[in-house]
């Protein structure tokens, strides 16, 4: 009985201490041993080819020792989603709507990892601000803008929707 109250005394610890903050892909190996000890094979698979993923990217920037900084393995991350997003379109298309499911599921998995994504207001405040910092007046101008909200962005806004955001504001 004591060795139980102990174990739970522990895992109350454990629970109630916050995370430490960790590196992305230190992150990602945590989440990978979860998902291995709970057993959850879509999300392990979706996990195993991101870490893979990341792998590859790191390899080919600095060998087979390197690592990714955050921001090179979130621009990884977006990559992936990005082809899954393409795949839904496809299988939807091709009347493949069960590989359109598990291709949303993958979707959600990566998000996970994604920074929140910016609001309405919130892209159309960083857009006027960054007409503001450009001096922007036309569209003739929506190079300079876009460089500007991207950076700003972070990768919080998809390229479509800041692109839509910065024409409409221009003119």
């Amino acid at each position: 009985m004591a060795q139980m109250t102990n174990h739970l005394r522990r895992s109350e610890a454990r629970v109630a201490s916050p995370l430490p903050t960790m590196d992305f892909q230190a992150r990602i190996d945590q989440d990978l041993k979860e998902a291995m000890k709970a057993r959850q094979a879509d999300r392990l698979n979706v996990i195993r080819m991101l870490k893979s993923a990341l792998k590859l990217a790191a390899i080919e920037q600095g060998g087979a020792e390197a690592r990714l900084d955050d921001t090179a393995a979130l621009a990884i991350v977006r990559k992936e989603v990005k082809k899954r997003q393409d795949s839904v379109e496809q299988f939807t298309k091709g009347g493949r709507p069960e590989l359109a499911e598990k291709e949303k599921a993958e979707i959600g998995v990566l998000e996970e990892y994604l920074p929140k994504a910016l609001g309405e207001a919130e892209l159309a405040e960083l857009v006027q601000a960054s007409i503001a910092e450009a001096g922007a007046t036309s569209k003739a101008q929506m190079g300079a803008v876009m460089k500007l909200a991207s950076a700003k962005a972070a990768g919080r806004a998809d390229g479509r929707a800041l692109s839509a955001a910065v024409s409409a504001a221009l003119s």
